[in-house]
């Protein structure tokens, strides 16, 4: 279960993104959100590492 939220940020001539993932941790089971700013292009591969 992913929850998927993307804000786009423009700083200079980079375009970033900050992404935001809930993950379940494997030794309570709560979830908790990962937030991270990464650039346009890396949006996906953030999504898909585990």
């Amino acid at each position: 279960m992913a929850k998927k939220t993307v804000a786009t940020l423009q700083t200079g001539s980079k375009k970033l993104t900050k992404v935001i993932k809930m993950v379940k941790s494997p030794k309570t089971g709560a979830y908790f959100f990962e937030e991270k700013v990464v650039s346009a292009d890396n949006v996906n591969d953030f999504f898909t590492k585990k």
